[in-house]
């Protein structure tokens, strides 16, 4: 299980915050990736959650592991930690 991170930084309504995983470095042939041809990553773990709308609750929560889409969401930098906070409604899945 992923370490924890407690952020000074809370989302507002229906939007989380996400530490996205590391990007894949070989192919399941074996292949080295270099970092010019690395795809951007669509996996990663909620590290923080809003509190949702009046009418809709949130489904996740921190430590879920999500898929979101490809260019989902903005990338922020929070105590040196490179994020990505964006809407529920831009998560595909829990995994």
């Amino acid at each position: 299980m992923a370490k924890q991170v407690k952020l000074q930084i809370t989302p507002l309504h229906d939007r989380v915050i996400i530490k996205a995983a590391a990007a894949e470095t070989k192919t399941a042939g074996g292949i080295i990736i270099p970092d010019t041809a690395k795809e951007k990553p669509q996996r990663g773990i909620v590290v923080a959650v809003g509190t949702g709308k009046a009418d809709e609750p949130m489904t996740v929560k921190n430590g879920d592991t999500v898929l979101y889409g490809k260019y989902a969401g903005t990338e922020i930098n929070v105590e040196g930690q490179d994020l990505l906070i964006m809407r529920e409604s831009d998560i595909l899945a829990i995994i």
